[in-house]
């Protein structure tokens, strides 16, 4: 299947996973109240710890392997049973100390019946296999079954949270999609792989499979770890307000995701082959693409964080204001670092510098939690203070591995292009924030959404124009060409 058509599956997928939380989050944020809501993303990051120890580096590692022997049966069972018998082991030891936490830790045992939810969701995550079949490039059958199993959680959702006592509920629906996904998952991998426990040879994998894992715990304590931290400093409510900001960041950062998703299975193929010059062309394309998304929605969302908070949440998280436009900047930040990590350093197998590039965001996040979060008393504002720091740290530093490894440089010229030719966006979402402020929420994102599109569409069409977006644009032009003759 070709790029475009996986990097349209899995926009869809990816999309989808964002937008139908984005069609529940404001439902439940007003039902559950800001507290509630707060408990169960502080839960959730606990639980989260230790389905990332639990998984380590299953997914870049599955991804890469299985996308590297996808076109031989017996070395691709191989790989598929090696893998799932080392995440097994690892999920085993998880659970024990997760059960064991529960009980010993007293803030823990607060909530120990979304706790004992949690062990079912992490249990469920070794099903999920998930690497397999992006492996594969099975985006379509990825797309179809989260996005049926996603419509069942929200009518689930609708239905039987009521009331604010409905947190547990409400936490049990999620945790359950992600059961279910892996159950559907069990089924349908019979396709692609089989169990031959003959074929167990952890070795080859386990390198990577800690390297990587190690790196994804690292990155955590600049990501996920300031969730965790902030309920423990400051209390749910702070992290109801912090979480409802990264929920609306993720949502818009999930755009570029799928793109670079689609792109590891393919750059690996690449670089396994040899094609350095089709590798390096692959890479442009992504900074174009990257570029070419992420400066615009900044430029909107920074300017609309209230108006979008405001209809996304509801009253009572006008604390979540600043912690949102401190964190927008990351779109861009944080998509270019996945073109460094996933699409470079990852596929060329560069561990040794993947640990390291984690191993420095980590001491600056830890540090700057402490200081920031904790000593000065910044509680959700100093928590979205602390990520954006410590993801420029950590592009920078990966950019040098980079330039280390490839010679390739940050795109200045680009990016400066790209920043003068939307220049037009930011002056025309000023002056709609500055002379509507009287103006409901909803109807002013409706104002500028409108506004935002077309005049970001006429800059794309005029002077970025990025080969992948310009052909997106005119398929989706002939279409409606073609209905209306």
């Amino acid at each position: 299947m070709s790029i475009k058509k996986n990097f349209a599956y899995n926009g869809i997928l990816t999309v989808s996973n964002y937008l139908f939380p984005l069609l529940v989050y404001p439902y439940v944020s007003r039902v559950l109240g800001v507290t509630n809501i707060g408990i169960c993303n502080y839960v959730d990051s606990i639980i989260n710890y230790f389905i990332l120890f639990s998984m380590m580096g299953i997914s870049a590692t599955g991804i890469r392997e299985i996308a590297a022997h996808r076109d031989n049966r017996d070395k691709m069972d191989g790989v598929f049973t090696s893998l799932l018998y080392l995440n097994a082991i690892f999920t085993l030891v998880a659970a024990l100390v997760l059960v064991g936490v529960i009980y010993c830790v007293p803030q823990f045992f607060e909530y120990r019946r979304l706790m004992w939810i949690g062990v079912v969701k992490l249990l469920g995550n070794l099903f999920l296999c998930e690497w397999l079949f992006r492996g594969v490039e099975y985006f379509r059958y990825i797309t179809k079954r989260t996005i049926a199993i996603k419509l069942i959680y929200i009518l689930l959702v609708f239905l039987c949270v009521r009331k604010q006592a409905d947190y547990v509920l409400y936490f049990l629906l999620t945790s359950l999609s992600v059961v279910a996904n892996a159950l559907v998952n069990c089924y349908c991998s019979r396709r692609l792989a089989s169990l031959r426990p003959a074929m167990i040879h952890i070795s080859p994998y386990l390198k990577s499979f800690l390297t990587v894992g190690v790196y994804l715990i690292l990155s955590s304590f600049y990501t996920s770890f300031n969730v965790l931290f902030l309920g423990l400093v400051a209390g749910p409510t702070e992290v109801g307000y912090y979480t409802t900001a990264t929920k609306l960041f993720t949502i818009v950062i999930s755009i570029y995701t799928a793109f670079t998703q689609v792109m590891l299975p393919r750059m690996s193929a690449l670089y396994a082959q040899g094609e350095r010059d089709a590798f390096l062309q692959v890479i442009h394309k992504s900074e174009s693409v990257l570029l070419s998304l992420s400066i615009p929605l900044v430029i909107f969302c920074l300017v609309f964080a209230p108006d979008i908070i405001a209809v996304f949440a509801g009253a009572g998280y006008e604390g979540a204001y600043i912690p949102t436009r401190v964190m927008m900047p990351l779109i861009f930040i944080i998509g270019y670092e996945q073109i460094l990590v996933l699409q470079i350093l990852m596929p060329m197998k560069k561990d040794v510098e993947i640990f390291l590039n984690a191993f420095i965001g980590a001491l600056v996040g830890v540090g700057l939690n402490l200081y920031i979060v904790h000593a000065m008393g910044w509680h959700s504002v100093g928590s979205a203070v602390v990520w954006l720091i410590s993801e420029v740290v950590v592009l920078l530093s990966a950019q040098y591995w980079t330039r280390r490894t490839t010679g390739q440089r940050f795109p200045v010229r680009m990016f400066l292009r790209n920043v003068t030719a939307y220049a037009p966006v930011a002056i025309v979402c000023l002056l709609i924030y500055v002379c509507t402020p009287s103006v409901a929420p909803l109807i002013r994102l409706l104002i500028a959404g409108t506004a935002f599109l077309l005049v970001s569409l006429g800059v794309q069409i005029r002077f970025v124009k990025d080969e992948t977006l310009m052909q997106m644009i005119d398929k989706v032009s002939n279409k409606f060409k073609y209905i209306n003759s």
